[in-house]
């Protein structure tokens, strides 16, 4: 192992000149490279801006106290004084000058590499890629750089981003005190043709005779960022055989483009029908990875590239994070409440927050403290979900029991207790996340492994009970209309907006002038619905915010008020009232689809006091959709003071009335649906429940108007559903999942109460 000391100038130094014995002064990729160099593996040529000539910038600038002040005392926890910190740093590292004495060295080291080719700039910490700390992507990152100007900016950049926030809270949270010092590599652009990273053992598992590839086409950059999801390979090495190959999903590739810059370009069609690496590529890379751990003597993590069908190198750094103690296959993890029936196996992505959630490939399984609707995007690639709080109606098993995705709630420890990228199942019937991959015996094992129970099936009996369904993901509509169903008695718009919207809040885009945009996307959602289901009816549900799960939208903060009890607080038909301009823009946008799709009509949620309701059908008819007297006009029954006030509220010419038994189950015991731990307490079968339930349909039948029920509790219990068919219930509305059982039970339960009324009326009277 080298300990070559280095010899230039203490601004720059090339990677021959320096190794392992210099992290100090190059850091940990700079020292990284040259000792790659100096062992003879291939390399691209590059140079260091030394760790020194930082600090030399900094002293003449004046700021190197102030800085390190920064590193050191700022909170941490407190995001706003982060963020504040980052920009005093930003700002000031921008606006200072560069010597000449460092143009000079910086200038004449690029007189050694090709220019017109492009170089890349890359951050090398002096903590970073060590055993101890990876600070794995954390700082800054520039290809395909063509001018001095430009590299000398990308310096700069460099060195701002070691007071990124995201960096000085791994500082932190990684014990590390020393002054905050950073060198830059610069080094030779290679334009490879496939690209990726290599782990010369399993990170997940920590299996030492199993090597792991990744390989995409184009730049690296887009696997190491997580913007693609790569193929996969995974070497035996003691036979050096392939055991398992996942092919990725990529269509498109990172290149130079024409005018030099980095370019996103369309894969084609031999590109997409042929893997990224073929059997003698993995050889050569395996051969290769095994060459450069047994030279370190520590499994590494590889970064590497084919160009001309050459390889090279890029970076290697040690893995930080090889398990010790391997649950084996089957072992129990961690289990909670099975919230979405199903079973899965994939990589665990854990996700402290939608940012961290965006870098999820599709197949991986979520685990999560809990979600709310800026997460559905996210949730749609996940093979299966996990979170550590919720119980069975909160929003994270809603959502995955409309997307057909198996999940687990309330499980208090997934996030601490699993690991990133270790392959577990998930039994969302069982409540149960085990290590492995379950697969049929010989079969090779996939990344997602599905089984549910299909919706309808052969000969569907016809009900009088109109049978509804649940909806909140526009791209899952054809596919739900092609079920049995009667319509959508239930199109969840907040769900739909967070999808839409790209995790950004409605109010936020209304601030930067995009009302337009925002009922554009609104209505291509709805509308794509409402076409599928036509003539059917569609029943959309106004957008019911709360706002701990609207916080979190992008922008949110600026509009949402920070409530202790969100769920009883401000929303639904209140807040329409109060805000006006939003629930305009909905009822603006559902005129526009109702021009070429009639069978929308409107749903108006928890409706507390008739005064409310009063003033927000006020507002409805002042609306372009005041005049359409073809509109059902629907409430929620999810607050207990709706069981007295239907007579009032029909003659407000409401016509119809959906239950949300979960709330009104909530409200009507006094336990938040959300809580696991009064799970077993939350129960829409309790005999209060009920007899509200029952209250209502009578009302909804007095006063002539339509009741229905939309809660999870039918998609559950026959037993639920069959009491509803008593009672009278015109409609019911299921998840899709549960169509094939609901329409069955219902029918059943419609014979018998038909049988039970003949006998009756059949019988003597009695004497």
């Amino acid at each position: 192992m080298s300990t070559t000391p280095a010899t230039a100038t203490h601004r720059t130094a090339g990677f021959t000149e320096v190794g392992l014995a210099d992290l100090r002064l190059v850091g940990g990729k700079g020292a990284n490279l040259g000792e790659l160099t100096h062992a003879g593996f291939p390399v691209p040529p590059g140079f260091v801006v030394t760790a020194d000539a930082f600090l030399e910038a900094l002293t003449a600038a004046g700021l190197r106290d102030h800085l390190r002040a920064l590193a050191d005392d700022t909170d941490v926890d407190n995001a706003a004084a982060v963020d504040a910190a980052a920009t005093d740093a930003s700002t000031r590292l921008h606006g200072m000058p560069l010597s000449d004495e460092l143009r000079r060295d910086v200038f004449a080291a690029l007189d050694t590499l090709d220019l017109d080719a492009g170089v890349a700039v890359r951050s090398s910490a002096t903590v970073e890629d060590t055993a101890g700390a990876s600070f794995a992507g954390m700082n800054r990152t520039f290809t395909n750089l063509h001018t001095r100007d430009d590299v000398l900016a990308a310096i700069v950049d460099c060195w701002a981003s070691m007071y990124a926030p995201r960096v000085l809270a791994y500082r932190r949270s990684r014990g590390v005190t020393a002054e905050p010092a950073i060198a830059v590599i610069v080094q030779q652009m290679v334009a490879s043709e496939c690209a990726g990273v290599m782990f010369t053992v399993d990170p997940a598992s920590g299996d030492r005779d199993r090597l792991v590839i990744e390989a995409a086409r184009g730049l690296g950059e887009l696997v190491v960022s997580g913007r693609v999801e790569p193929d996969t390979y995974v070497v035996a090495r003691s036979t050096g055989a392939i055991v398992l190959h996942r092919p990725g999903s990529q269509a498109e590739k990172l290149v130079r483009g024409v005018d030099g810059k980095d370019a996103l370009v369309a894969l084609t069609d031999a590109e997409r029908q042929h893997r990224p690496l073929d059997e003698a590529a993995v050889g050569e890379l395996t051969r290769i990875g095994e060459q450069v751990e047994a030279h370190y003597g520590t499994p590494q993590d590889i970064e590497w590239a084919y160009a001309g069908g050459k390889l090279w190198l890029l970076q290697s750094r040690p893995i930080t994070t090889i398990p010790t103690d391997v649950p084996t296959e089957g072992t129990l993890l961690v289990s909670g409440l099975g919230a979405a029936p199903g079973r899965a196996s994939g990589r665990v992505h854990i996700a402290q927050s939608v940012d961290d959630g965006r870098a999820l490939q599709d197949g991986d399984v979520l685990v999560a403290p809990f979600t709310s609707p800026d997460w559905v995007p996210i949730m749609r690639r996940a093979a299966a979900l996990v979170t550590d709080s919720g119980g069975m109606t909160c929003h994270a098993a809603i959502v995955s029991r409309e997307l057909g995705v198996p999940c687990i709630v309330g499980t208090r420890t997934a996030t601490t207790a699993l690991r990133d990228d270790e392959m577990v199942t998930v039994d969302g019937t069982e409540g149960t996340v085990t290590a492995g991959v379950e697969h049929p015996q010989g079969e090779t094992p996939t990344v997602r492994v599905v089984e549910s129970s299909p919706a309808g099936g052969p000969s569907t009996p016809t009900t009088a009970t109109r049978l509804y369904v649940n909806l909140a993901i526009a791209e899952q509509a054809e596919t739900v209309a092609a079920m049995p169903v009667d319509g959508v008695g239930l199109l969840r718009a907040e769900f739909l907006i967070a999808n839409a919207l790209d995790g950004v809040h409605p109010a936020a885009l209304v601030a930067r002038g995009q009302r337009s945009e925002l009922i554009d996307r609104l209505a291509t959602g709805v509308g794509r619905i409402a076409h599928a289901f036509a003539p059917r009816p569609v029943v959309y549900r106004a957008m019911d915010f709360k706002t701990n799960e609207f916080r979190a939208l992008e922008g949110g903060t600026d509009f949402e008020p920070d409530e202790r009890n969100p769920m009883i607080g401000y929303r639904g038909c209140y807040r329409y009232v109060r805000e006006p301009d939003l629930f305009g823009i909905e009822l603006e946008m559902l005129a526009r689809v109702r021009d070429t799709s009639p069978n929308v009509h409107l749903m108006i949620p928890f409706v507390r006091t008739t005064w409310e309701l009063e003033r927000c059908i006020g507002l409805l008819d002042t609306s372009p959709l005041g005049d359409d007297r073809t509109l059902l006009r629907w409430i929620m029954a999810e607050v207990p003071s709706v069981t007295f006030r239907i007579p009032e509220y029909a003659a407000m010419g409401i016509d119809g009335v959906s239950i949300g038994s979960n709330d009104l189950t909530q409200l009507i015991l006094g336990v938040d649906r959300d809580s696991e731990s009064c799970a077993e307490l939350f129960d829409e079968r309790d005999a209060a429940v009920l007899d509200a339930i029952r209250q209502i349909i009578t009302a909804c039948h007095a006063a002539n108007i339509t009741s229905s029920l939309c809660g999870q509790a039918p998609s559950n219990y026959p037993e639920f559903t069959e009491l509803l068919v008593r009672w009278g219930i015109t409609s019911i509305s299921v998840n899709p999942d549960a169509v094939d059982v609901a329409r069955r039970t219902i029918a059943a339960a419609e014979q018998r109460v038909i049988l039970e009324s003949a006998r009756q009326t059949a019988s003597p009277a009695p004497t």
